[in-house]
């Protein structure tokens, strides 16, 4: 066994060392990738374990290579480790400590990537996190003698033995093999096809360098051709020219149109094909000459919940479709040119430049032409659009109907009846060209599974993906999302943190709300510091991340035998912001047993009692219920008188008062939108105890009990 680091680049996965362990007998190898030299001892006598279990046999002796492990005496004895020569030699002689906790495993996801280094013999690990200290160095002393073999030597002595030939029994491989040069893999290419085939060109000429990105390119160009997106006409005079490059990612080259490259891969991560696309530098483009309006609605997050806990009561099949090349089917209402791309100027005019009469990738207007494109198809054909959300469009046909969201070209579409559906299936394809994805399974990021007793969603990929960004994927998992004991607050005394890191776990973790709703409190409370993150506010951050390792697999569960009742639950923590003392509100929305809205928001004011706290949260409650009800009404029900629970007396006596009096005078008059609401019975409020007040979990911190008690209730279950 032998051992080397550390390693000035960490990897991917933050390890600086190597454990390497070879069976002497069959010359199978182990190689284990470690974020500390002290981890070594306990990943050793975990494999020796390992191995005696698999096997049914007993490791007789371990040969170690002046690595000098120190083992816990409980958990493994020294008696089978022997210091003694062998295959591997490794220059650098430190102890190590003990056995790692639980909290500190490693992480061993690398790829095994050669490392061009050695270690100074002399040089020994002094900091306790193995950083390198100022005495270290990757470079070691040039040997008075070359080509030869260094074995390990006890650590007492000073001098080194040097051995001219190697054991032949120790030589892993062909013996008759010459020695490997650079000279003799420079010609090998198949040893670097793999790695080059996943590099992406970055300017146009190393792209027309290779067949098959031409052949991409070349495809995409007859996209064009096909869709007929753009005519060539002489360059006018006094029009603008919108700028074409040819970019890889964000370098840019000085010529014109945007290529953009990508290698299409399946599940195993394979290239199946190369695809290029032609993007347009819509950032040329001058307001109210080259475009006008460019907004598009996509469909929220909360339509898309909706619309799967519809289908899980009417117990119908959601389905999923995407359009390709979506954006060129969207008409141009404004006159643009652009530049003929390098590479493909047209040798009979190369002055010419391209007049678009559709729309391309890149334009400020494509978006909005595509989706005006798309509207005016399915209102030809009968479908009609949202009374509020101008994604859902609805055709009804008798007793049934079929609903059809849209984000952009991704579209989802179920009906109870499925001749509906098949038949909205076939008249996209007859004016798109579509990928027909069948039932869904993920979409916007949302894993969702349908199944014959209910719908589930969940973000377990997501969320295992950002444990590895940021390297807790072997943190040690928590209860509760945040400490009921911690008090957050400015801390000006503290060390400041990295900004990025810190709001990009910011935007990471209020994505993932969409599925976990439990951490929508701890996200936001941590959110209020994000100008001047400290060391205390990035541990709470890094607390969350804890709780999602022990919950990632919750998700969201829609049965289809649930009643389809509209209630919300509103809440909010008097003061809970240390900052400035304005209070919290929380709040969640069901139909039936189906958790649909949920929200944590900090409030606009600094309220002066609990009751106006409570009141100015069952605002906002209200005004998301209405919303609710009329996405509901283009569904086909019609709600009315919807409950509200509050486990504040006073809100409710407010609500149902009209009386002034000193304590609700001074409340703003848009605060009194949910009085007229109550008045005019669409809504009412109703007293909850505070244990079983639901929306507690989006206003504070709780201990583990109540945590377990309202996730159970907002109806998340581990899949």
């Amino acid at each position: 066994m032998d051992l080397f680091g550390p390693i000035l680049v960490r990897s991917l996965g933050g390890n600086k060392y190597t454990l390497v362990v070879v069976d002497e007998f069959t010359r199978f190898t182990w190689v284990v990738f470690l974020k500390k030299k002290s981890h070594a001892a306990q990943e050793i006598i975990s494999l020796i374990r390992k191995n005696e279990t698999l096997t049914g046999l007993k490791v007789k002796q371990c040969v170690e290579e002046s690595i000098h492990v120190k083992f816990d005496e409980e958990s493994y004895t020294d008696e089978k480790v022997t210091h003694s020569p062998s295959i591997f030699q490794e220059l650098l002689s430190c102890p190590f400590d003990e056995a790692p906790s639980a909290e500190d495993k490693t992480d061993s996801s690398d790829p095994i990537i050669p490392v061009p280094c050695s270690l100074n013999q002399d040089t020994a690990a002094t900091s306790a996190d193995d950083s390198l200290g100022a005495d270290e160095t990757l470079e070691a002393e040039d040997s008075p003698e070359t080509d030869n073999v260094l074995v390990s030597i006890p650590p007492e002595s000073a001098s080194v033995i040097v051995h001219r030939d190697h054991p032949i029994d120790r030589i892993i491989g062909n013996i008759h093999d010459g020695v490997q040069t650079r000279s003799s893999v420079l010609n090998n290419f198949c040893m670097y096809v793999n790695f080059v085939s996943m590099i992406l060109p970055d300017k146009v000429h190393t792209a027309l360098q290779d067949a098959d990105w031409v052949k991409a390119m070349q495809e995409e160009l007859n996209e064009f051709e096909r869709h007929k997106v753009w005519t060539l006409v002489p360059r006018p005079s006094g029009k603008t020219i919108t700028g074409t490059r040819w970019v890889y990612r964000n370098k840019v080259d000085k010529d014109g149109t945007r290529w953009v490259y990508r290698n299409k891969v399946d599940k195993d991560g394979i290239i199946t094909r190369k695809k290029a696309r032609l993007v347009a530098q819509g950032f040329t483009q001058i307001e109210s000459i080259d475009y006008g309006e460019t907004f598009a609605p996509v469909a929220r997050i909360e339509a898309i919940i909706l619309f799967l806990a519809y289908a899980s009561y009417m117990n119908f099949i959601v389905y999923q479709m995407d359009v390709k090349t979506a954006f060129l089917h969207g008409v141009l209402e404004e006159e643009v040119f652009l530049n003929q791309p390098p590479g493909f100027v047209d040798k009979d005019h190369p002055d010419y430049v391209y007049r678009l009469d559709k729309a391309v990738y890149g334009l400020k207007q494509a978006p909005r032409a595509w989706y005006e494109t798309l509207t005016s198809y399915l209102l030809e054909n009968g479908y009609r659009r949202g009374a509020i959300d101008n994604t859902l469009f609805i055709k009804s046909k008798g007793s049934d109907m079929v609903l059809v969201q849209i984000y952009v070209d991704d579209i989802i579409f179920g009906s109870p009846n499925e001749t509906l559906s098949k038949e909205f299936a076939e008249i996209m394809s007859q004016r798109f060209e579509m990928s027909m994805m069948g039932k869904m399974t993920f979409f916007l990021g949302l894993e969702v599974q349908q199944q014959k007793t209910g719908i589930s969603i969940c973000q377990r990929k997501y969320i295992s993906d950002l444990l590895v960004k940021y390297s807790l994927r072997d943190c040690k998992p928590t209860s509760t999302l945040v400490s009921k004991t911690d008090k957050l607050h400015a801390d000006p005394t503290r060390t400041d943190v990295n900004h990025s890191l810190y709001r990009g776990m910011i935007g990471s973790l209020l994505y993932h709300t969409a599925s976990h709703p439990d951490i929508m409190f701890g996200t936001i409370l941590c959110a209020r510091f994000q100008a001047h993150p400290k060391e205390s506010h990035l541990m709470t951050f890094k607390r969350i991340f804890r709780y999602l390792k022990g919950t990632q697999n919750l998700a969201l569960w829609y049965p289809r035998d649930s009643a389809f009742e509209l209630y919300g639950y509103t809440d909010s923590d008097y003061a809970g912001c240390n900052l400035d003392k304005k209070s919290t509100s929380g709040r969640c929305h069901f139909l039936g047993n189906r958790l649909i809205s949920w929200s944590s928001k900090k409030q606009t004011s600094v309220a002066i009692s609990t009751a106006e706290a409570e009141y100015v949260a069952a605002g906002r409650c209200c005004a998301q219920l209405l919303w609710i009800q009329n996405q509901l009404f283009d569904h086909g029900f019609k709600f009315s008188k919807t409950p509200i629970y509050c486990d504040n007396t006073s809100t409710i006596q407010i609500t149902q008062n009209p009386v002034q009096h000193s304590k609700t005078k001074h409340i703003e008059i848009r605060h009194h939108f949910i009085r007229d609401n109550v008045e005019k019975g669409k809504v009412f409020l109703e007293h909850v105890k505070t244990s079983e007040q639901l929306a507690d979990i989006f206003t504070k911190a709780l201990d583990s009990q109540s945590t377990a008690y309202i996730i159970g209730e907002l109806g998340m279950i581990s899949l």
